[in-house]
């Protein structure tokens, strides 16, 4: 189907035909390739906020509803009866495993989650109080030193045996930057444990003492790591996307994820929750500050609320409010001021109608950040644990795209607003 737009080349006043373009669910597009031999001119969209860079079966996201479907299905039913690992099959692959897929595929990362003893040296390499994610951004850049011989991004067998290694060993990964972070030695994995307790166990246990994995602990950071898998094309996932389309080998294109989910306005969200709370200072306080958050004139916002997507409640908070205070009640946190400061913070947002007519909900960053606080994990891990599980959609898309014969390097254009020509002048002279 096309439809004519009023634009008309620098030769012709006929009005240019633009098709239009329609998935199977979402706001159609219009396709604007070839726009500028027809009409001679080029779109203009700062920030791509209304351009579709490409066709993806993976992540759906309705946020006038509050909806987000991974491969068709909704992340509630997901996060309720699946596990991480499930949902990242479904995720590389496209439907969700048998049981002997299931199998096959836990062994395989089973298999890969270990490091190589010459990349752990790198670690002493970093200053000790380098940030996790410095770290992780160039441990993961090296690992294509270390398997150079599985990189041809043109074999689905080298594809999928990056997407396994990288869901294995992210995790292994952030908890040795940890450690290095702290001054501890750096814990092997142990695959007799879940993905998750795995994680908590690398963090948390040190070679003097035995460590029990909680098991309230791990599901609710199996449940945000699913929560967290994908959520179509944001910015870090774009630019794996984008380095990707140059060739680059895998590894190199998904350190760039890692460093674009660095940016506070990204990965930092949740970090930024606990920041806020710590400025309102307890909950006497919640009253002062709503007020202070709704006049125009004052900068304070309230971080965690609402969301650029979802104009509805974000449907992953739905599922991880559960958690959060199952987390909460579970390690007795009722008299800790920041959890009781975030508990009064959440009922007044709810019940405000300043915030419900805006559909200023809390969001899933409001919720991981406390989580996380009442787990131990440190704010500058916050965004390392969005990484891992983040690691899951960059790996699938990535996948997607080398797997597109259509693909073409990525190369933006620009509207320059610099001098026109002007003659060099001898310095002597100027």
């Amino acid at each position: 189907m096309t439809n004519q737009y009023s634009l008309s080349g620098p030769d012709s006043n006929e009005p240019t035909e633009l098709a239009r373009v329609e998935g199977t669910l979402g706001t159609p597009a219009v396709d604007v390739r070839g726009l500028n031999q027809k009409a001679g001119v080029f779109t203009y969209d700062p920030a791509f906020t209304a351009t579709c860079s490409c066709e993806s079966d993976i992540t759906f996201i309705d946020g006038a509803n509050g909806q987000l479907l991974y491969r068709g299905y909704p992340i509630d039913q997901l996060a309720e009866k699946a596990s991480h690992l499930e949902v990242s099959y479904l995720l590389i692959n496209g439907e969700l495993p048998s049981q002997d897929q299931m199998d096959t595929f836990r062994e395989s990362i089973t298999h890969h989650t270990m490091l190589n003893t010459s990349l752990m040296k790198f670690f002493d390499s970093f200053h000790y109080d380098a940030h996790p994610m410095a770290m992780m951004t160039g441990i993961v850049g090296s690992l294509a030193a270390f398997y150079h011989d599985t990189t041809n991004i043109h074999d689905p067998e080298h594809r999928e045996i990056f997407a396994h290694r990288m869901i294995a060993k992210i995790p292994t990964i952030a908890a040795a930057a940890y450690k290095h972070s702290v001054g501890q030695p750096i814990m092997s994995p142990n695959n007799e444990l879940g993905y998750t307790a795995n994680l908590l166990r690398m963090m948390f246990a040190v070679p003097a003492e035995t460590y029990e994995v909680d098991s309230i602990a791990s599901k609710a950071l199996e449940v945000l790591f699913m929560l967290h898998a994908d959520h179509e094309q944001n910015a870090s996932t774009s630019t794996v996307r984008m380095a990707g389309s140059t060739g680059a080998n895998p590894y190199a294109a998904l350190s760039t994820g890692i460093a674009a989910l660095w940016g506070p306005a990204h990965g930092g969200a949740n970090e930024a929750v606990l920041n806020m709370l710590n400025e309102i200072g307890d909950s006497s306080q919640v009253s002062k500050y709503v007020e202070k958050a709704k006049d125009k004139n004052d900068p304070f916002k309230l971080m965690g609320f609402g969301h650029r997507v979802y104009k509805n409640f974000d449907p992953r908070a739905l599922v991880i409010r559960e958690y959060c205070h199952q987390v909460l009640d579970h390690y007795n946190t009722h008299g800790h001021r920041l959890f009781d400061l975030a508990r009064e913070l959440e009922k007044v947002a709810l019940e405000d109608d300043y915030f419900v007519e805006r559909k200023l909900y809390p969001n899933v960053d409001f919720y991981s950040g406390i989580i996380y606080e009442a787990l131990g994990i440190p704010a500058n891990m916050f965004t390392p644990m969005f990484a891992i599980a983040r690691t899951v959609g960059w790996c699938a898309h990535w996948m997607e795209m080398m797997n597109d014969p259509g693909t073409r390097i990525a190369r933006p254009r620009q509207i320059y607003t610099g001098y026109t020509k002007r003659d060099y002048v001898d310095i002597g002279h100027r």
